[in-house]
This record gives C-alpha cells, sequence and structure tokens, in this order.
C-alpha cells in the first residue's frame, strides 16, 4: 500500500516512490515501482524511475512535482528501474517545451535496445553517459557511479551525501567483494530481491545483504526493492531480526517512506 508519509516541502529528504523488486512484484503491483525522489543540495533528483513513478509522484503529500526535477538518474535499463523514463522526461521538461535537466544513464540505455526514445533525448539539456568510478554533478549535488556491476545489462550503483552523511544505493548485481569497497557509506540502500540464493541470477539475496552490512558496518541499512520471496518473509520482521543480530540499524523501506536529513 502506498503510504503517503508527510515530507518537508523544502529540506533535504529521500523518499522512496516503490520498494518493488524483480518482476513478478512490479507486475503484480504488490509493491509500487516508482524509484526515489532525491531533494538534496537545492536540486530535486529521481532515481530509477519505473512503473507508475509519475502517478505515485502526484500521490505524494505533499505532492512531489515532475517539472522541478533536476536530473534523472537510471542505474540500469531494466524495466522496473526506467519504464516511466520518457514519460519523466516529459514531465521535467514540460512536455519538451522547457529544455531543462540532465539525464544520466549507461550507454546501453541508449546504444543497444534502447529504453529512452529518440525524440525524447532532444528534450532535457544534457543526457550524460555513465561510467563506473566517475564523479557527476547536477549544480552543487554531487555523486559518484561504481564500478561496474554484475548483472545481465550495464549497471551501476552510486553515492553521494546528504547533510554531510554519505549515502550509497546498492543496485541490482550479484554479490562480489568489491562491492564493500565502494558501499562503506554511513547509509546503504540495498537492493535485496530475494530471501535465499538464487544460482544464476545476478540479484542480492538476503545473506548476501546481512555479508555487505557485516563487512561495511554502516550506521544505517535500508533495504528495498523487494521480490516475492522476501514479500512472504516479511521485509520489516527480517529487518528487525538483523538489527537485533548485527547491532546495526536495519530497516525495511515501504512505499512512501521518507529519509529526512
Amino acid at each position: 500500500m502506498f503510504d503517503n508519509m508527510p515530507i518537508k516541502e523544502k529540506g533535504d529528504y529521500i523518499k522512496f516512490l516503490g520498494t518493488a523488486g524483480a518482476r513478478f512484484v512490479m507486475i503484480k503491483q504488490l509493491r509500487a515501482s516508482g524509484g526515489l525522489w532525491i531533494s538534496a543540495q537545492g536540486k530535486s533528483v529521481l532515481l530509477d524511475p519505473g512503473p507508475g513513478s509519475i502517478v505515485r509522484a502526484a500521490a505524494s503529500r505533499p505532492k512531489l512535482d515532475p517539472s522541478k526535477l533536476d536530473a534523472i538518474i537510471l542505474t540500469h535499463k531494466h524495466l522496473d528501474h526506467s519504464n516511466d523514463i520518457n514519460v519523466m522526461i516529459e514531465a521535467m521538461t514540460e512536455g519538451g517545451f522547457k529544455k531543462k535537466g540532465v539525464v544520466f544513464c549507461p550507454a546501453d540505455a541508449l546504444d543497444e535496445d534502447p529504453v529512452i526514445l529518440k525524440y525524447a533525448r532532444t528534450f532535457p539539456e544534457h543526457i550524460e553517459i555513465l561510467k563506473e568510478n566517475t564523479q557527476y554533478n547536477v549544480g552543487d549535488f554531487v555523486f559518484q557511479t561504481s564500478l561496474r556491476h554484475v548483472h545481465p545489462v550495464e549497471t551501476y550503483g552510486i553515492k553521494f551525501e546528504m547533510k554531510k552523511t554519505s549515502v550509497s544505493f546498492l543496485t541490482d548485481t550479484r554479490y562480489f567483494p568489491e562491492l564493500r569497497q565502494f558501499y562503506n557509506t554511513e547509509i546503504v540502500i540495498i537492493c535485496v530481491v530475494f530471501l535465499k540464493p538464487r544460482p544464476g541470477i545476478d540479484h542480492l539475496c538476503l545473506d548476501d545483504a546481512v555479508r555487505i552490512i557485516s563487512e561495511i558496518k554502516p550506521k544505517k541499512a535500508i533495504l528495498t526493492h523487494f521480490g516475492m520471496t522476501m514479500l512472504q518473509a516479511k521485509p520489516h520482521i527480517q529487518a528487525e531480526e538483523l538489527s537485533r543480530k548485527l547491532g546495526i540499524e536495519v530497516v525495511a523501506a515501504y512505499d512512501g517512506m521518507s529519509l529526512e536529513f
């Protein structure tokens, strides 16, 4: 259920427009799939606008106005992360009549089986191709990409600062040891699709999240992007158990949750 948790109209915050992961939770909309809205350093940035992103922005309280966006970031082009990219580009640029904003995406979102339509590419001020281990900025909002993830398409996580607090978003990938080096931040948001490992499928499971949290020891870990097995296991209960086990605050995100700084 989408929870309209109030947020301040001004200030720095992250709002979860959706916490759905993988195909079936997205298709059935058992959780919303709208991505993350980041307000920081006077800029509004939308991360991974999956199906329903524009609807969830409109349903937020207070309403989140996509015409106020300064940038859109795609970590990768899979539909649960990118489906609303074109409509959000149109909304950001007011139907293309105001050439504004930046779109950040991996090269294959444009070049190989593209998800950004050609006509929409003329609307933003600029489209920036993401590369691994590179720093980008939208005015004073600065973010850095990770090394390339192990995933079927070109995929990068990001990290940034919110009020001098380091935050990272660990998107879809198979676990590999080098993840801990990049995601060693005070707050880490982890996409946890599966409860148990699925051999041959490049997504994180709960055991992977435990390993990552144990290795980097953040002040807070937020689990999101849940598949069916995670939903059936009740993410909030899993998070509570991990908090007790690890001695670290672990939270299961829910649709509409906001994190204020």
